[in-house]
């Protein structure tokens, strides 16, 4: 996620990364003593996000919705594997009515507690079978308050809806284990009427109209997390075309001009993404592309997977913006491909995201990388932490750009040879799965064959300025 500077005020934390928990992952949370699925995956920054008890395997999204009435009716199937005995499991679902549910074809009982959707099966569920729950649901989709983002979920638009949002979205318009943690594929199919376009993640299927109701579908097969899943309605001008036997979308909406900045920007997208992929390594998806929202709501670029999502923010001052858009096709490596296990280690997403804007800058006539670090470490408030800065501050300074600091400096100490062999390493270690700082620090420490952890400690949390290497 890009957001625009200045957007945000920090507050004072000191934190030792020895001191941050379970280095070497996140487990969910199950139900040793009984039969129910925890109403929590186990994060500590957002206890009730995500659920225990099961591994989701893939989601089948049908949906259909009126913007003249700002409903949505949905069918959602969920296609997942009991981690434990369960005779009772919980979905996260934001607002919307639940109207059935089932369990392998088999009427089960459901209730709502706030956000969570509890559903008993008519049966109890073994350890390590597979199932399938179908939930039939609608209603006028909300939103969410997310963490120093402000408003994300289902944005209702003048012609339109976007569905957006970090750490928190997915849940307000189908029911989902609503964490990075449980990855999943996904077949989206959206019904809206004729002459608006439904832009979602993966590669685009087979369009069809009929009655005044045309419908789109998406399929991304690479697994993903919840809240990179995207769904953008409206008027907009939608591409298509092929890179590397790839296809890509692109969508800008009508409110922006045709060849305007947004569009110029997005038009750069497989160009950036190819001099990533010398950086970081194969490209991790089936497609490529970037959707360019109007709506001054969203204030901020996210790295929806296969195709970002921009705001209009990025493109005020009428010229393109390469660098977002080098910030968010780098998370479809670190961040996307590669997911945070938990909250805490989000600089693992942004540091190197903002690294590789760095990165491109230079690849481009501008700064070189050790320049913009210079730049930086002037000016960074070494009192801010970037490893476990608090789920109120998930998207601080400290975060992108101590994260950046962090991964430059890593550079500079093992040199470029190693530092590039650990990136393409990790990403292809980690792929389509999930990681925890210390996960790089073993992986930085076996390449480079040092020690590493009193760098990365001092950059990453301590408290006065490190030494430039």
């Amino acid at each position: 996620m890009t957001h625009r500077p200045g957007r945000f005020r920090l507050v004072a934390a000191v934190l030792a990364l020895v001191a941050v928990p379970a280095l070497a992952g996140c487990t969910p949370k199950d139900d040793p003593a009984g039969d129910e699925g925890a109403a929590g995956i186990g994060d500590r920054y957002f206890p009730q996000y995500g659920n225990g008890g099961y591994d989701v395997a893939g989601y089948d999204l049908r949906v259909r919705y009126d913007p003249a009435t700002d409903r949505l009716d949905g069918t959602t199937t969920v296609t997942a594997t009991s981690r434990q005995a369960l005779t009772r499991f919980n979905l996260d679902l934001v607002g919307l009515t639940v109207s059935s549910v089932t369990v392998d074809g088999r009427p089960a009982t459901h209730r709502r507690d706030d956000a969570e959707l509890v559903v008993t099966p008519a049966e109890r569920i073994a350890p390590g079978r597979r199932f399938a729950v179908v939930v039939e649901y609608a209603g006028v989709p909300g939103t969410v308050t997310n963490s120093g983002l402000g408003e994300g979920g289902f944005l209702h638009t003048s012609d339109g809806a976007v569905a957006l949002g970090q750490p928190e979205s997915a849940s307000t318009w189908f029911p989902v284990n609503d964490h990075p943690f449980d990855k999943a594929t996904y077949d989206i199919e959206v019904t809206v009427p004729d002459g608006l376009a439904a832009v979602s993640n993966g590669v685009p299927e087979q369009r069809t109209s009929a009655g005044g109701w045309t419908t789109w579908r998406w399929a991304e097969r690479t697994p993903m997390a919840s809240y990179l899943s995207t769904l953008v309605i409206g008027e907009y001008r939608v591409e298509t075309g092929v890179h590397r036997g790839r296809p890509v979308v692109t969508a800008v909406a009508a409110g922006l001009p045709a060849d305007g900045p947004a569009a110029r920007s997005l038009d750069r997208t497989t160009e950036i993404a190819d001099y990533l992929e010398i950086l970081f390594g194969p490209y991790p998806f089936e497609s490529y592309g970037g959707i360019a929202v109007a709506d001054p709501r969203v204030g901020y670029a996210l790295e929806t997977q296969s195709r970002p999502v921009y705001g209009p923010g990025f493109f005020r001052d009428g010229q393109p913006n390469p660098g977002v858009v080098a910030h968010e096709l780098a998370h479809q490596w670190f961040g996307n491909s590669v997911s945070v296990a938990r909250w805490s280690d989000i600089w693992l997403n942004e540091g190197f995201a903002t690294y590789a804007e760095w990165l491109w800058t230079e690849h481009t006539g501008g700064r070189t990388a050790q320049q913009s670090f210079e730049r930086q470490y002037a000016v960074t408030d070494w009192s801010m932490p970037t490893l476990d800065p608090g789920p109120a501050r998930l998207f601080s300074t400290a975060v992108y750009q101590r994260g950046a600091l962090t991964v430059h400096a890593l550079r500079r100490t093992v040199g470029d040879d190693a530092f590039f062999r650990i990136l393409r390493t990790w990403t292809l270690e980690r792929r389509n799965g999930n990681a925890t700082t210390g996960d790089l620090v073993l992986l930085a420490e076996r390449l480079a064959g040092r020690s590493l952890r009193p760098l990365l400690d001092s950059w990453l949390v301590g408290d006065t300025a490190p030494a430039m290497p």
